[in-house]
């Protein structure tokens, strides 16, 4: 093949390859193109579509609470209440606003509170924490006295009497006086009123502890005493000094009092209570002296006529 030809064609292959080389450095350089993200997908909203009914939930009951502090005397309305769905609603606790507004209750209400039939019901909350044939009493108190300053409302206790000897009373004597009343109140802390709310509750940290100071600094105490035992505690209290013994919580006599049964106090008392008898606060006369048989009676005085020099007995 003749040398021309020859470098010719490596002419034109070097060519070639420096073509094919730049094109090839060309594309490498180019950016590359992402590719567009598809749009998000609107959602249509027909001007004319009603809006989304939230579900009710059925096992929540609808409970008629207070929104605002409520004066005695003073008529309730639309815009003092407001119904919350509770799950289990408060017993005899009222379900729609009509059924209170335009009424008056005859004491304070307190915001947050639920309304009953209860809530518009005469009487103070003392009144609504016994039951008929029960008495709200107040027994003064000190530190020895009040358990040592432990008793709080719901307690059951003991009322005992101690008799110092004097010219009265020839002996000292104790005795029970009246056996497991209830405690209502220990100074200014409540407990709870017939309708199980408290009668008195702190909202706060603050309001607890300074109840619990004023109960182990309380100067009385308020018990629910059974009418027919009233007077007895009361001649106890004048008579001599109180003692109020605690009664075990496993007796379980507030669980009993919330059962409807209220005559613990009247099912344990007895006639000859405790130690020694006095004769005032059992309600007995005191005993007879009783004439034995084959013994002497008592002599009378004999009266002495002295006329003159002589002295004479006379028969009667």
């Amino acid at each position: 093949m003749n040398s021309r030809v020859t470098l010719g064609l490596a002419g034109l292959l070097l060519l070639g390859a420096i073509i094919a080389g730049y094109w090839g450095l060309t594309l490498s350089r180019q950016p590359v193109v992402e590719p567009a993200a598809a749009p998000a997908a609107v959602a249509v909203v027909s001007p004319n579509a009603a809006p989304a009914i939230p579900v009710e939930d059925p096992t929540r009951q609808p409970v008629v609470v207070l929104l605002r502090d409520i004066a005695p005397f003073v008529k309730i309305t639309a815009a003092d209440v407001a119904v919350e769905k509770l799950r289990t609603a408060p017993a005899g606790s009222l379900g729609a606003v009509d059924q209170v507004i335009g009424r008056t209750p005859w004491r304070p209400l307190s915001a947050g509170s639920w309304l009953s039939e209860e809530s518009f019901e005469a009487g103070s909350q003392l009144a609504r924490m016994i039951r008929p044939g029960e008495r709200a009493l107040a027994v003064a108190v000190d530190e020895v006295i009040n358990a040592g300053g432990q008793l709080a409302p719901g307690d059951y206790v003991d009322v005992l009497l101690f008799l110092r000897k004097d010219e009265s009373n020839s002996q000292a004597s104790a005795q029970l006086v009246v056996p497991a009343v209830r405690v209502l109140v220990v100074g200014s802390q409540m407990g709870l009123t017939n309708e199980g709310q408290p009668a008195s509750p702190a909202r706060t940290d603050e309001e607890r502890l300074r109840q619990d100071q004023q109960r182990m600094a309380a100067r009385s105490v308020v018990l629910a005493v059974p009418e027919p035992l009233l007077s007895r505690l009361m001649l106890a209290s004048g008579a001599g000094v109180l003692r109020l013994a605690v009664r075990s919580a496993d007796e379980q006599q507030l669980a009993k009092y919330w059962a409807g049964e209220n005559d613990v106090a009247t099912r344990l008392d007895t006639p000859r209570r405790d130690l020694l008898e006095f004769s005032q606060l059992s309600l007995t006369p005191p005993p007879r002296p009783v004439a034995v048989a084959g013994q002497p009676g008592a002599r009378k005085p004999a009266v002495e006529v002295i006329r003159g020099a002589e002295a004479a007995q006379p028969t009667p």
